[in-house]
């Protein structure tokens, strides 16, 4: 099998050149939970050269009917892991490096990366890569979920900081909506690395209102200071 065969249909859409050009870009996904494994399957088959997954955390049952790169016999096992063995094994292409730490450990490490793209389940964590990403200048995409609805954002010159940084945990999530954010996030993310055209610093809020509706709102965000 060759590039061109495998990813035929990109290069149909933006061609040979463009296509080309993501094989030098390096991506860290922090979280492989539920966005990280959306993310992981729509961006780890695009052509991306390398992935970095960060999680310090296991699989557990109630995990796998909205972490889509998990299966039963995946419980147990580190997701971070898990997540980078499936990648290669579905593209021969990409080089998917597992961490399994957590943000606070990672972002020691000195590492350089094109794009982070946050798929955690906490505001202090964001908070977090949203001041590692500004210190070393690389931009970011922060997305969240929770019940029906979510958010995202391409984060460059905003601040993050005006979020209440609180330890609020999401309640229920329908799994749909959770690949619906993902996927919304790694559609952002491979415009941003194949050279195209991405509104920044804009928040994008999505939510089913009582008559089933999806309406989505925009918000743009203050620069930092």
């Amino acid at each position: 099998m060759t590039p061109q065969e495998y990813f035929n249909r990109q290069i149909q859409l933006w061609g040979e050149a463009t296509q080309k050009s993501l094989e030098s870009k390096k991506i860290a996904i922090i979280g492989s939970g539920g966005l990280g494994c959306t993310l992981a399957m729509a961006l780890g088959t695009s052509g991306i050269g390398e992935i970095h997954m960060v999680d310090f955390d296991t699989v557990s049952a109630h995990n796998i009917h909205r972490q889509i790169a998990f299966t039963l016999d995946d419980e147990g096992k580190n997701k971070a892991k898990a997540v980078a063995v499936l990648l290669e094994k579905k593209n021969p292409f990409v080089k998917a490096v597992a961490f399994d730490m957590a943000f606070e450990d990672f972002k020691e490490m000195g590492n350089s990366y094109d794009l982070i793209l946050d798929a955690t389940d906490n505001l202090p964590v964001r908070s977090e890569i949203d001041k590692y990403a500004k210190a070393s200048a690389t931009p970011w995409i922060y997305a969240s979920v929770e019940e029906y609805n979510g958010q995202v954002c391409f984060f460059e010159d905003a601040n993050f900081q005006v979020f209440n940084i609180s330890d609020h945990k999401p309640g229920g999530i329908t799994a749909p909506i959770v690949m619906h954010i993902g996927s919304l996030q790694a559609n952002l993310a491979l415009r941003y690395l194949a050279g195209l055209p991405v509104r920044k610093d804009m928040l994008y809020y999505l939510y089913f209102n009582d008559e089933g509706e999806l309406v989505t709102q925009k918000f743009g965000m203050p620069k930092a200071e």
